[in-house]
C-alpha cells in the first residue's frame, strides 16, 4: 500500500499546510512506488514497440499511470491505436480526441514516428517515472480533496504549456484540452459549467477576457509569476468550495484570513 499524504483540514488553510509539508510528503510518497518504478526504469528500455509495452501490464501501469491514463488499461485495442499512430498526422487519433492528454503520451513514447522510439534514450525512464511519481502523489492527494489534485497538477503543468515554442492562443487551447487545468481555469474565472458547448473560438476570446479582467493579463506565460499563480490557486480554491458548499463559515474565515483578510471579486 503506497504512503497516503496528509491533509488534516480543508480549504485555503489545507492548502497552506500541503505546501509546507510537500517535499517531505512527497519523499515518502516516491519511497512507496520504488518497488514499480524500480522495475519500469530497468525493463522499460527493452520496449521497441506498442505491443512490447502492452504485453508487459506492469510496465504498461507506470506508462499510463505517468499521464495520469491508468483507467484505459484494459482497453488495449484504443491505447495501442493512440501509440502506434503518428501524431505528426493531424488525422491521427490521438489528435483528433479532445483529451490532449493522448497526444502527450503518445508523443512521450514516439511508437509511431518511423524511427526508433523515445524508449531507447538514456533519460527516458526518468522522466517518465517522476511524471508518474507526481500523477500518482496528486492522485492520492485527490482522494482526500480533489481540488488540491487539481491546483497540483495546474502548478506541475503550466511550465511545460509555457516552454512550448507556440502562440499564446496556442497555450490557451493546451489549457482547454487538458481537463484539469481547464476545471482550475473555468473556476477560477467563474465561468459555468455549460461555457464548454460554446464555440471554441468564442471559448478562447472568453478566456482571454476573463483573465485580463480578473488577474489583468491574458499572457498564459504570465501566470509562472509565483504571486499570479498563487492568486490563481487561491481564488480556484475559493470559488470551488462556494459553489460546492463544502466549507463551513469557519473555514471560510480561516481562508479569508490567511489571503489577507480580503478576498477578490467573486462575482
Amino acid at each position: 500500500m503506497s504512503y497516503q499524504p496528509v491533509v488534516p483540514i480543508s480549504g485555503y488553510a489545507g492548502w497552506v499546510f500541503l505546501n509546507r509539508t510537500l517535499e517531505v510528503q512527497q519523499d515518502a510518497h516516491k519511497q512507496s512506488l520504488q518497488s514499480d518504478t524500480e522495475y519500469f526504469s530497468e525493463n522499460i528500455g527493452n520496449v521497441r514497440t506498442a505491443d512490447d509495452l502492452l504485453e508487459d501490464r506492469r510496465l504498461l501501469t507506470v506508462a499510463l499511470g505517468a499521464f495520469g491514463l491508468e483507467d484505459d488499461i484494459n482497453n488495449t485495442f484504443f491505447i495501442r491505436k493512440v501509440l502506434e499512430e503518428d501524431t505528426s498526422d493531424s488525422e491521427s487519433l490521438a489528435n483528433k480526441l479532445s483529451d490532449k492528454t493522448y497526444l502527450k503520451f503518445s508523443e512521450a513514447f514516439g511508437f509511431g514516428e518511423g524511427i526508433p522510439p523515445r524508449t531507447t534514450l538514456s533519460g527516458f525512464s526518468g522522466e517518465i517515472v517522476s511524471a508518474y511519481e507526481a500523477y500518482q502523489f496528486e492522485t492520492d492527494v485527490g482522494n482526500q480533496n480533489e481540488d488540491y489534485r487539481l491546483a497540483l497538477y495546474a502548478e506541475r503543468e503550466l511550465p511545460d504549456i509555457v516552454s512550448d515554442d507556440t502562440s499564446n492562443d496556442a497555450k490557451w487551447f493546451t489549457i482547454m484540452g487538458s481537463p484539469p487545468l481547464r476545471t482550475v481555469f473555468e473556476t477560477a474565472l467563474g465561468l459555468p459549467d455549460s461555457f464548454a458547448s460554446l464555440d471554441i473560438d468564442v471559448q478562447l476570446k472568453t478566456f482571454k477576457a476573463k483573465a485580463e479582467q480578473k488577474f489583468g493579463t491574458s499572457e498564459v506565460s504570465d501566470f509562472l509569476d509565483s504571486e499570479l499563480q498563487d492568486e490563481l490557486t487561491s481564488t480556484f480554491l475559493l470559488r470551488s468550495e462556494l459553489e460546492n458548499g463544502a466549507q463551513s463559515l469557519t473555514s471560510a474565515n480561516t481562508a479569508l484570513i490567511l489571503l489577507g483578510g480580503t478576498v477578490a471579486d467573486t462575482g
